[in-house]
């Protein structure tokens, strides 16, 4: 009886150890053919969503081409106009999928986009951007009324007629009172001559006169020119800060604005900051985009949005689509200077 229940134990026990390798073996299948099912399926969603991603970035690139019309963005202190425009540029075909590099190999479509009216590198404020076919309209932006608020520093005078020059005279503005700066605003108001600084867009032999002053080659000074000054008040004075309202026309400038006031007072001055807040109907407040709002959508509804602001004669039609079977784009990007007669030009690169 032991013997036979040992026997029982036995077999019970060979039993189960034989059939221990076999369900391993089956638990190890069904494990990978689990692993291939995942590893397919995630294939699958891969697959999926870079189709997707693909469609997308098509949707972008086919939306970024029919975008057409006149827009502002809001200029930091610091980059040029261009390097700006170029920033907002690049950020734009990022957003579509087209890397820059890319683009510039590329000539079948062309994305067109500039801006109309320089501001210096040390200003901020309104920059006028037009895209597409409104890059057309960007010469009435040239010759069109602009505002500035600009802070001005009496007893220095530098050589680009701001703080960013080197000092290159000082003169005693302690006996100079609100009053006598109110009295002479007058005579810089309405038509008016004005010399340009020699540190500007303006060229001479196809080059600008900046950088020219800046290789120390001698440079003289632009005849002086009629320019248009709509409205001018001085808003604050705290010796030997003043701070200035302008409203003027196309090819002026602060900065000589600024050092004509302070020669007309026995003294100097440069301009230490200067912001624009108005470009034609145009608000720095309500319409200027900043940074982080260089999205496609979000110019496409400020775009909508500032439509309504221009004068009838130059509002756009809204433009179809264009048909992205089998295109490419390619990035031209055009500045206008602003500058008056021969000197208002167009570069593209």
């Amino acid at each position: 009886m032991a013997a036979a229940e040992a026997a029982v134990v036995s077999s019970s026990l060979e039993t189960d150890t034989a059939r221990v390798p076999e369900t391993a073996g089956t638990a190890a299948a069904t494990a990978a053919t689990s692993s291939a099912t995942a590893a397919a399926a995630a294939v699958a969603t891969a697959a999926r969503t870079g189709s997707e991603a693909t469609a997308s970035k098509a949707a972008l690139a086919t939306k970024l081409l029919s975008l057409s019309g006149v827009f502002a963005v809001h200029k930091p202190k610091g980059p040029t106009s261009a390097e700006l425009l170029n920033r907002l540029k690049e950020k734009l075909l990022a957003e579509a999928g087209m890397p820059s590099p890319e683009w510039a190999k590329r000539k079948k479509q062309t994305l067109k986009i500039g801006h109309g009216g320089t501001l210096d590198s040390a200003a901020r404020g309104v920059l006028v951007v037009g895209i597409g076919r409104g890059t057309k309209m960007l010469t009435s932006m040239l010759s069109g009324s602009k505002r500035y608020t600009a802070i001005g520093e009496l007893g220095k005078a530098t050589d680009t007629l701001d703080s960013t020059g080197k000092v290159t005279e000082e003169k005693p503005y302690d006996k100079i009172t609100q009053e006598d700066i109110e009295g002479i605003l007058q005579k810089f108001t309405g038509n008016i001559m004005q010399v340009p600084p020699l540190y500007s867009a303006l060229k001479k032999d196809g080059q600008r006169l900046s950088t020219l002053m800046k290789r120390g080659e001698i440079v003289e000074a632009k005849p002086a020119r009629p320019v248009t000054v709509y409205s001018l008040s001085l808003e604050k004075f705290q010796p030997p800060f003043f701070t200035l309202d302008v409203e003027c026309g196309g090819g002026f400038y602060i900065r000589s604005l600024v050092s004509d006031i302070g020669k007309e007072l026995s003294s100097c001055a440069n301009v230490l900051e200067l912001t624009r807040t108005k470009q034609g109907p145009f608000t720095l407040e309500e319409h200027a985009l900043p940074e982080d709002k260089w999205t496609i959508d979000d110019i496409a509804q400020s775009l909508e949005h500032c439509s309504s602001l221009l004068p009838a004669e130059l509002a756009l039609k809204k433009s179809k689509p264009e048909e992205s079977n089998e295109q490419v784009l390619s990035c031209e990007y055009i500045t206008l200077n602003e500058t008056k007669g021969e000197e208002d030009i167009i570069k593209a690169s």
